[in-house]
């Protein structure tokens, strides 16, 4: 690593390097995630009851040793093989798969997932759809790239510029689970005041509000590893990522990710529920 800044955080060299390291290796997890995509997959039941594959495995594992191969003293959490306490500064949160029920039935909107956090402060995030082809990577101060399906170079991703509810899309992962959550109700009157409710969830719903194509995209339950890239990348592409108190945190279990101009109405709208 090269030397810190005067702020004492990472130049922005050193973060911009780690954001195309981590997007490299992304893609490579996703390369062994497609090997076993497309067909209907039996999965072993972890402890907490969730799915995992051989694919969550494998591309977390290579994701693991490059990490360690290059950067030996950094720590890293993952998803699938738990963390490693290194002693530099530096964090790598994995999950190698989001959206692991979806990619078991051959849905095409599962991720991999990156983030990275310096003294325990997310600066980077990387969101990979290998089965979209799609990609979007992050670090702080330097916005937010996307690199829309089959595109070889990127684009600067952006919010969107909607400023009322009722023209807004919202998102959310698991629509049972959301109406029997804490925020059941607040969910309910959310959905009567926007233009249209769907449930293209998980990773994906946010990166739709980074990239402007959706506004709102709400989590009940949000893991750390979960959480980790998506701050980054929903807040350098100009919006806001919150948990349900409005904390700016990927620590809160849960996330909101809107596009900054209706956060405030939809976190208020949220805690009608609670």
């Amino acid at each position: 690593m090269k030397g810190r800044g005067a702020e004492g955080g990472l130049v922005k060299e050193d973060l911009a390097n780690l954001m195309e390291l981590a997007r490299g290796l992304a893609l490579r997890a996703g390369e062994i995630t497609l090997k076993y995509f497309g067909e209907v997959l039996v999965a072993d039941e972890k402890a907490d009851g969730t799915p995992v594959t051989r694919a969550d495995r494998e591309a977390e594992a290579l994701l693991r040793s490059e990490i360690r191969r290059l950067y030996p003293d950094h720590s890293i959490l993952g998803e699938e093989f738990g963390e490693y306490v290194g002693p530099a500064p530096v964090r790598w949160i994995l999950d190698p798969i989001d959206g692991t029920l979806a990619f078991m039935r051959g849905v095409p909107l599962y991720a991999v997932l990156i983030g990275i956090e310096i003294e325990g402060d997310p600066v980077v995030g990387v969101a990979h759809f290998p089965a979209l082809d799609e990609t979007v990577a992050a670090a702080r101060d330097q916005g937010c790239n996307w690199w829309p399906r089959k595109s070889v170079s990127s684009v600067s991703a952006c919010v969107s510029d909607v400023g009322n509810l009722k023209n807004a899309l919202a998102l959310t992962t698991d629509l049972e689970r959301i109406l029997v959550s804490r925020v059941g109700s607040g969910w309910r009157n959310l959905s009567g005041r926007v233009r249209l409710v769907r449930g293209w969830g998980d990773a994906y719903g946010h990166i739709l509000v980074a990239t402007g194509r959706a506004e709102v995209m709400v989590d009940p339950f949000l893991s750390l590893w979960d959480a980790a890239p998506l701050l980054p990348i929903v807040t350098e592409s100009g919006g806001q990522f919150t948990d349900l108190q409005g904390n700016e945190t990927i620590l809160g279990g849960s996330g909101v990710s809107t596009n900054g101009r209706v956060h405030q109405p939809v976190l208020d709208i949220l805690k009608e529920g609670v």
